[in-house]
């Protein structure tokens, strides 16, 4: 699992931050009377790549609940489908994402689907937000049925502007409008399942755009606007946008509205501890001899470095770095954040580690209350039972077997352990660098790196055993995680400065 990706392709498209699905009004113009309805999400974490803050669009639909895409909830760290945010609010009524309005705070959301749903979330890529306290704006209607081809639609948002930059300039901040038309699902490229509305212009002159997601398409019905879709996504160039027909599922919506038929909250597995890394996973680790005020380390994979990674046989070794090092609580929201500033060390020949020093010590993430795990110094066994922990959840691993060699794309790893085949453990790919903790919960004992995801043979992503005869089997879907116990032999006593000449010290060297 060389990739540095966060999620599969399919998992990517469902994510504010960085998805392509998220989509701004191109070809339209500035709105000069403000809906009173219409809103812009705004959450503090993970706060939007643009000043203002704003991620999402969002429409009332009665005093303290709104509707947006369900992939723009999907922001909450563990993913779940149903829970209580924290820092998320929403400016509703006002042209501008930064004053005016109503700013109300969101203390519930719902979602209809999530991108872990078999048959994912296409066609229903819708959320409710609850509002802490009421608005006083008039609330919009679901439309009363599924507009037909050629109906005329109002689309509304305060997306980017830009196709090919993301400077300030991109980011309005006053809302956006453009008046387009339903188009034959055909006119979109991407697959388009029952439930989903293609709306813009046939050449994509005039359609929605990165930042608009959850945003309204407006029909009207007698004198009035109602909202028949919210922008979902993904598009192609020069073509229209994939809305969720928000009229297929009025009954799940007024089912929650009411309070008939609200589905219980998630349960929040524990994630604290873990160190979200834009594409790969770590821990922060303090090895047997390291005192409390020796600055810590952060442990992930030799894969997941800022920048070049180390060539087969060699190493990186005390090497600039800077980068936030942001460390979960139990629903993965920040307890503690540092900086990493020295790459100690990485390597992705023998095992695939990498050590980062960051700027605070031991004893001051403890004082904040963030969670220091142990670093073992013992190898992992058959048999042993290891909890993956990444960013969103937990695996329950058993070790099946330890491999003597593992090869992928050129590198080689050493006594790799394979886990056995699970329902409970099943990483995927964004899941590299996972801590692997011991039955203590306290200890890492490994680190989760590679994944056969193709079944090739020995190829990036496709890692294959090879006996001692020269044997090489892959098979699809089999996982792995690496030995880390060689690190403490090369650390000085007492503190982590790292010494390749220490004696009993197997790491690979430059």
């Amino acid at each position: 699992m060389r990739s540095r990706t966060l999620l599969p392709a399919a998992m990517l498209a469902a994510f504010l931050v960085s998805a392509p699905p998220t989509l701004a009004i191109v070809g339209g113009t500035e709105s000069t009377q403000a809906y009173p309805f219409a809103g812009s999400f705004q959450p503090d974490y993970p706060r939007p790549s643009r000043p203002d803050g704003h991620g999402c669009g969002v429409q009332v639909l009665a005093p303290q609940w709104v509707l947006t895409a369900s992939h723009c909830a999907g922001k909450n760290p563990t993913g779940a489908r149903n829970g209580v945010p924290r820092g998320w609010k929403v400016r509703i009524g006002s042209l501008d994402t930064t004053a005016g309005g109503e700013l109300a705070e969101v203390d519930h959301y719902y979602r209809l689907a999530t991108v872990q749903d078999e048959g994912g979330f296409w066609g229903k890529d819708i959320a409710l937000l609850h509002l802490k306290n009421p608005v006083k704006a008039k609330p919009v209607r679901i439309a009363s049925t599924t507009p037909a081809d050629g109906t005329p639609v109002r689309i509304l948002g305060w997306g980017m502007t830009c196709a090919d930059s993301n400077g300030p300039e991109c980011y309005p901040t006053r809302l956006h409008e453009a008046d387009t038309a339903v188009q034959p699902v055909s006119l979109c490229s991407a697959a388009a399942p029952a439930g989903e509305l293609c709306i813009g212009s046939p050449d994509g002159k005039v359609v929605a755009a990165n930042m608009d997601s959850g945003g309204p398409a407006l029909v009207r019905e007698g004198p009035e606007w109602t909202v028949a879709g919210v922008v979902s996504g993904p598009s192609g160039a020069g073509e229209p946008v994939l809305y969720t027909d928000v009229t297929r599922h009025a009954g799940w919506i007024n089912g929650i509205i009411s309070g008939k038929d609200v589905p219980p909250d998630d349960v929040i597995p524990n994630v604290e501890g873990s160190v979200g890394l834009g594409g790969c996973v770590g821990s922060i680790v303090r090895p047997p001899r390291a005192g409390w005020p020796d600055k810590a380390l952060l442990l992930t994979n030799g894969h997941c470095v800022k920048g070049d990674r180390p060539a087969p046989g060699t190493a990186l070794v005390d090497q600039p770095a800077d980068f936030a090092v942001p460390i979960a609580d139990r629903q993965g929201y920040p307890q503690a954040t540092a900086r990493a500033n020295r790459l100690v060390y990485a390597t992705m020949t023998g095992t695939d580690i990498a050590l980062y020093r960051l700027d605070k010590t031991y004893a001051q993430l403890l004082f904040e209350g963030a969670k220091v795990f142990q670093l073992t110094s013992a190898p992992m066994r058959t048999g042993d039972q290891l909890t993956m922990m990444h960013s969103s959840g937990r695996w329950s691993c058993t070790a099946e077997a330890v491999v003597n060699r593992l090869r992928e794309g050129g590198y080689e790893l050493n006594n790799s352990v394979r886990y056995a085949t699970s329902e409970n453990c099943t990483p995927w790919q964004g899941q590299s660098g996972s801590p692997l903790l011991a039955a203590d919960g306290v200890t890492v004992a490994g680190v989760h790196n590679t994944h056969n995801i193709s079944g090739e043979m020995c190829t990036d992503n496709n890692p294959c055993e090879v006996q001692p005869d020269g044997t090489t089997t892959a098979v699809q879907g089999r996982s792995y995680g690496q030995q880390v116990d060689q690190i403490a032999d090369c650390l000085s006593f007492p503190g982590t400065r790292l010494d390749l000449n220490r004696r009993g010290c197997t790491l690979t060297k430059p």
